[in-house]
């Protein structure tokens, strides 16, 4: 039976709007077993390894488990360190936020001829009228904040469980994906999880040598400009980095604002400007073609696109999470005939011209 265009139109809108529904009201329990199946996915080779040095399998598990909660730990310990340093410059951002506070009412005294003390009264007035409206939903935040805390805590410790679990059950898993589908599709699925698997290897391997690379530039320009706890800034500039297409831009941030803080002189802020600008033009043009975005094979439109998608569906883990994800959609899209057209969509090759005259001229001759 054969439907008509518009009934498939229609199917498929409202499958794509029950499958969003469920991904944004789910997110608590899905996100959780995403991030963790990622996780397993990049832990699995280790074990493989263990395994094959004749290592039980659930010991060479419990063990990888444990060095990435280790290796986890020390680096949040380490930027928690750094943190807590940074946290020492708040009198001098505050000084200077004072400073700048005074010079702006004087400028805006003199262009618009208003009287210094009216301007400070009307300060006064909406800082007052901003603590009040604070204080009225102090209550309600607070709640918020524990109801959110309590979230990250479960997902923190669900996380190594969820993981373990992954590893152990994953030829159980495999076997089921097979046997849902039919013999003839069963190529098909071994074809589509090799291919997943190794992409959000490369992909997560990739990216994790890229922060590494932008860390490393950060830290040697923030130190050779002087600018204060330039080790932190240069791991967080790299952490946000990971963001595709927007923690770049937000990483500028944080280095520019300290050295305009902690330096009387603006071109100290100036340098970082330059400095983080020559780094991600060597990001962008050398390090993300050749390290990271020919793993995925992803253009940049539908990049973008899924970035945002991610960020309205999950926030910031949605962000993290859309490229692996469309990486793996695109896959799958590869290997079924009928979808192939859309795995193209969402490829990097870009026919030529001339590729597209040919096909119009032809198909204009078959006419």
């Amino acid at each position: 039976m054969t439907f008509p265009f518009y009934a498939k139109f229609a199917l498929v809108s409202i499958g794509i709007y029950a499958f969003v529904c469920v991904m944004y009201l789910g997110q608590e329990i899905i996100l959780p077993v995403v991030y963790a199946t990622i996780i397993a996915m990049l832990l699995n080779p280790l074990v493989n390894f263990m395994v094959r040095k004749r290592m039980n399998r659930i010991l060479a598990i419990t063990l990888v488990c444990i060095l990435a909660i280790i290796f986890t730990a020390g680096l949040l310990y380490f930027i928690s360190m750094q943190v807590s340093l940074f946290t020492e410059t708040y009198p001098k951002f505050k000084d200077k936020f004072n400073e700048m506070t005074e010079q702006a009412i004087l400028w805006v005294s003199q262009e618009f001829n208003l009287k210094v003390s009216k301007i400070n009264s009307w300060i006064n007035k909406t800082e007052n009228e901003a603590i009040s409206n604070i204080g009225g939903s102090m209550g309600g935040a607070i709640g918020q904040t524990i109801s959110t805390i309590n979230s990250v805590l479960i997902v923190v410790f669900l996380l190594p469980v969820y993981v373990f679990m992954i590893l152990y059950y994953k030829p159980l898993l495999l076997d089921f994906l097979q046997k849902i589908f039919h013999k003839d599709g069963e190529t098909t699925v071994e074809d589509i999880l090799a291919s997943s698997k190794t992409v959000i290897q490369s992909y997560l391997v990739g990216l994790l040598l890229e922060a590494a690379i932008v860390a490393t530039l950060n830290s040697i320009g923030l130190l050779i400009i002087g600018i204060d706890y330039a080790i932190i800034l240069a791991i967080t500039g790299a952490i946000i980095n990971v963001i595709p297409y927007l923690g770049g831009i937000i990483s500028f941030a944080l280095p520019m604002l300290m050295a305009f803080v902690t330096r009387d002189n603006s071109t100290y802020a100036l340098a970082v400007f330059i400095w983080y600008l020559t780094i991600q033009f060597i990001d962008n043009h050398f390090i993300i073609p050749s390290i990271v975005a020919s793993k995925v094979k992803l253009n940049a439109l539908i990049s973008v696109i899924a970035v945002f998608i991610g960020a309205g569906l999950w926030g910031v883990p949605g962000m993290f999470l859309s490229i692996p994800l469309t990486a793996i959609i695109k896959i799958i899209c590869d290997n079924i005939d009928e979808l192939k057209p859309y795995g193209f969509l969402l490829g990097n090759i870009v026919p030529t011209s001339r590729l597209r005259f040919d096909f119009l001229k032809k198909k204009e001759k078959d006419k």
